[in-house]
């Protein structure tokens, strides 16, 4: 199974490709962007990008790991919507997992086939939304 992981917690975005078909997990391709203010434009764009670097195609995508936090409240916003759209569009399990190992818990969940859907991002501590102003 190719599985994608992702990380948008902060303003260096990863994400990658791995095959979970062999004994231990396969990493395909990896790698870290500068993403900070272009997330929201320049992701879709990498997870096309690593997929056809690679000769996969979406429909080959078996499930997703996606860091779901404590971090940056657009960061995780952005990358855990992508996350969820793309599990939802192609019928495909997410999983949300944190910590240092987070890769290897979410490899873990979805090895069990247990399908998340939707995930939601922890960021921490509460939100702080402004008033409204009159």
């Amino acid at each position: 199974m190719i599985v994608i992981t992702l990380r948008t917690d902060n303003p260096e975005a990863e994400l990658g490709l791995f095959d979970l078909s062999h004994e231990a997990p396969k990493k395909i391709d990896y790698f870290k962007w500068q993403a900070h203010k272009v997330l929201s434009e320049t992701l879709p764009e990498k997870i096309r990008g690593i997929l056809m670097s690679n000769d996969f195609n979406y429909e080959d995508i078996g499930g997703i790991v996606c860091f779901e936090g404590p971090g940056s409240f657009t960061g995780l916003r952005i990358g855990i919507s992508i996350a969820n759209s793309l599990s939802y569009g192609l019928n495909i399990p997410v999983i949300g997992s944190s910590g240092e190992d987070w890769i290897s818990i979410g490899f873990r969940d979805i090895s069990k086939n247990k399908k998340i859907a939707p995930i939601v991002p922890h960021y921490g501590a509460p939100v702080h939304i402004t008033q409204a102003r009159k």
